[in-house]
């Protein structure tokens, strides 16, 4: 039986370009965010590697009670689990979620091994499909957190301003958004940050309009960008645009409202698609820490992360050569598959993350 090694060497040499899970696909009124951590045993190992080649067919099936409802799902792999479930080789640019601390703000990272991100046009799809894969998994797996999403209005956050709108479309879209030749063993394969925010929505509500405007970068009812004369440097969309070479360099977010309005909980949960991490990552460092440091996003004064995890998302052709055996002949030991959060990023002086070009090339180490 072939293992991961195996699978992504013939991946390699294939000269047709493996086809990718559904990263870039239009957006839905619906989302369910599901995280879940992998149980120890074997027997966990082999139901996950299993469900690899499954979930198409799960999605076909469940997919196929409304053609029109555009269900989709994305999967995802964290850096620890990766090695449990693949082995080697690892995706180039694939760590755990580096957390970061910035006085009062915090960039929180989570425990999460699989993603979930399950789109479509109506709720109960997604319902459907995220019951049959738990149903499926069963006991292999713990549940680290789940999010209902919403489409709001005109795709609006919940604090009333329209979100994704300079989003690339089209061919741009798997531009930045899939791996290409840099890491040809995962090409079409995605990087994919996922954070869950929590807004104080009475606060941000009571700012005048013209304050939320300048924290925002962005005119409230129409969506159009403050000019460069009155828009701050720590507007919100100033401190997440990355020029690299002069040319930004541009991520894929499918961010989606939630909320439970009988507990005071409103929230978005963020999840931006890239070619690489760093990207999103220099994005977080600039909101967190500030460009340069201590002119921050103000935005974070009424928003708290609380969740916050990297995963890969190789490409569909990967997940479908995947079979249930197990690349290793043992599991490792509990101590070496403990949850590793990478230690939190220190600003530079520049605020930068100190980690060289965005596009698509891999770390030096």
């Amino acid at each position: 039986m072939p293992d991961a090694g195996s699978t992504t060497a013939k991946a390699a040499t294939n000269p047709t370009p493996p086809a990718p899970q559904t990263v870039v696909a239009p957006l839905t009124h619906a989302a369910i965010f599901l995280v879940v951590t992998m149980n120890p045993g074997v027997e966990s190992v082999a139901a996950v590697r299993a469900l690899c080649a499954d979930l198409p067919k799960l999605l076909r099936g469940v997919g196929f009670r409304d053609l029109n409802g555009n269900l989709s799902c994305v999967l995802g792999f964290g850096s620890e689990v990766w090695d449990r479930l693949f082995g080697a080789p690892r995706p180039a640019e694939l760590h755990p979620f580096r957390e970061i601390r910035a006085g009062a703000r915090h960039a929180v990272a989570t425990p999460g091994d699989l993603l979930f991100h399950i789109r479509a046009d109506r709720h109960d799809l997604c319902f459907e499909l995220a019951t049959q894969i738990m149903m499926t998994l069963g006991d292999a797996v713990s549940l680290a957190d789940e999010v209902d999403g919403f489409r709001y209005f005109d795709f609006r956050d919940v604090l009333g301003f329209v979100d994704g709108t300079e989003n690339p479309t089209h061919a741009a879209a798997l531009e930045a958004a899939l791996v290409g030749e840099e890491d040809p063993a995962f090409a079409g394969g995605s990087y994919v940050i996922v954070q869950k925010y929590l807004h104080d929505l009475a606060g941000w509500n009571a700012l005048p309009t013209e304050v939320q405007e300048r924290i925002i970068g962005r005119t409230k009812l129409s969506d159009i960008e403050l000019s460069e004369a009155i828009k701050p440097a720590s507007a919100h969309n100033a401190l997440t645009t990355i020029v690299e070479d002069g040319k930004e360099v541009k991520i894929l977010r499918e961010n989606m409202a939630f909320g439970r309005p009988g507990q005071g909980e409103f929230g978005t949960c963020f999840i931006g698609y890239a070619r690489s991490p760093r990207t999103t990552e220099q994005m977080l460092q600039n909101m967190f820490v500030g460009r340069p440091p201590g002119n921050y996003d103000r935005l974070l004064d009424f928003s708290r992360a609380v969740t916050g995890g990297l995963f890969f998302v190789p490409s569909l052709s990967f997940l479908e050569a995947v079979t249930p055996d197990s690349p290793a002949l043992t599991e490792p030991t509990p101590e070496a598959t403990e949850i590793a959060v990478s230690p939190p990023i220190p600003p530079s002086a520049d605020g930068s993350l100190g980690i060289g070009s965005l596009k698509g090339k891999a770390q030096d180490e």
